[in-house]
């Protein structure tokens, strides 16, 4: 890992919108991407890339998974349509357990890639289960003491991104790309952006810089 750079743990590497993060950090000035991975398999991809890597699983030991990190971006998640136990297994403990590791090695801010209307899960009965464990798991992370920023995109495309979005604490429910989120989750990294702060998001008119600093 470098030492020039903060080196940005990001849980959840080896998904679409996870692999779209770690090339925005790679091309990044600032950070430097740790892909963090569940199977030596999948560690080749990144390692091709030249990009650093490291075997943790969100159900077991994170120590070492957070060693020398300086920043975590969780994009893991086990999909809106997996059964409640595996979504609490994942989404919600998981994400306490990342959480908990990153505070004992004090990482110095924790961004969350959440859900539209985590707040509000019984807004949708398909996907009332995810809501409740998004919901719980950045609850955990706002009493954490971490520093955070805790980001509620729409329903996720993948189209090309267009770099303008709706940013508020509450949004009318829309879409947004998942290339826009990657990129807005990066942003708000920085220490002066969104800090302890909360917010959906869907496709807009604002420039995301600009979106993002209103928080």
């Amino acid at each position: 890992m470098e030492t020039s750079k903060e080196n940005v743990l990001v849980a959840g590497a080896n998904g679409t919108t996870g692999k779209l993060i770690v090339s925005y950090l790679r091309e990044s000035q600032y950070y430097n991407p740790v892909a963090m991975v569940r199977k030596q398999e999948q560690q080749k991809q990144f390692k091709i890339q030249e990009v650093d890597t490291v075997l943790g699983d969100l159900e077991k030991d994170l120590s070492r998974a957070v060693k020398g990190i300086d920043k975590v971006i969780f994009a893991a998640g086990s999909g809106g349509h997996t059964g409640p136990d595996k979504t609490i297994d994942v989404d919600q403990e998981g994400a306490k357990n990342l959480i908990d590791e990153s505070k004992k090695a004090n990482v110095k801010k924790f961004v969350m890639l959440s859900a539209i209307n985590a707040d509000n899960p019984e807004s949708s009965d398909s996907l009332k289960h995810y809501l409740e464990a998004k919901r719980n798991a950045d609850n955990f992370l706002k009493n954490s003491g971490l520093n955070y920023t805790i980001v509620r995109p729409g329903a996720l495309t993948n189209e090309a991104g267009t770099r303008k979005i709706e940013a508020a604490l509450d949004v009318e429910r829309g879409e947004v790309t998942r290339d826009d989120v990657a990129y807005t989750l990066v942003h708000v990294l920085n220490d002066d952006v969104a800090q302890n702060a909360t917010f959906e998001m869907i496709e807009g008119d604002q420039r995301i810089e600009d979106a993002i600093k209103e928080f």
